[in-house]
């Protein structure tokens, strides 16, 4: 008995060390003008399991994402989503963001999308509300390689949208 309580003591100690951890809810989104093709191509990367959760939350509460035999309704779902929280005007105008498609990598989903025919751009104006509906710690990192500049920024509910000028 005389060892039993240290024991459950060293025992009980950290699970309440880990109790407090805080769970990161993060994106992070590569914007890349590729001038040759006349193409903005995007890459978003998202947690599955954050992303599950939004659909299961919005759309259906039965999705399970990356299992083997995925309904094509998940593709449509995240096509929705995505048109509705990424926003980017080029130039001042509406951008039409095209749904390539997606992939999983290990705990990690990858959305592709384009924007076609973009011969210049002089403003990239983007807005990003991934996730903000669901996690209000959301944060948002968006990375841009724009006529060969490179800029980041952190997008965050209070602040969902960035401007980049080139001139």
């Amino acid at each position: 008995m005389k060892f039993i309580k240290p024991f459950l003591f060293f025992l009980i100690i950290p699970l309440f060390a880990f109790a407090s951890l805080h769970k990161y809810y993060v994106s992070v989104t590569q914007i890349d003008f590729i001038k040759e093709k006349q193409s903005v191509q995007i890459i978003t990367r998202v947690f599955i399991d954050d992303y599950e959760s939004l659909l299961r939350n919005r759309y259906d509460k039965s999705i399970t994402l990356a299992i083997k035999d995925e309904p094509k309704t998940i593709d449509i779902y995240i096509e929705k989503y995505l048109n509705e929280s990424i926003k980017i005007k080029i130039n001042n105008k509406e951008a039409n963001l095209i749904f390539i498609g997606k992939e999983y990598d290990q705990d990690i989903i990858r959305c592709y999308l384009e924007i076609e025919g973009v011969t210049h751009i002089e403003s990239f104006e983007i807005s990003n509300k991934t996730l903000f509906d669901l996690f209000e710690d959301q944060q948002n990192i968006i990375k841009t390689k724009i006529n060969s500049k490179q800029k980041s920024f952190i997008l965050t509910p209070k602040k969902d949208n960035a401007l980049l000028k080139f001139n």
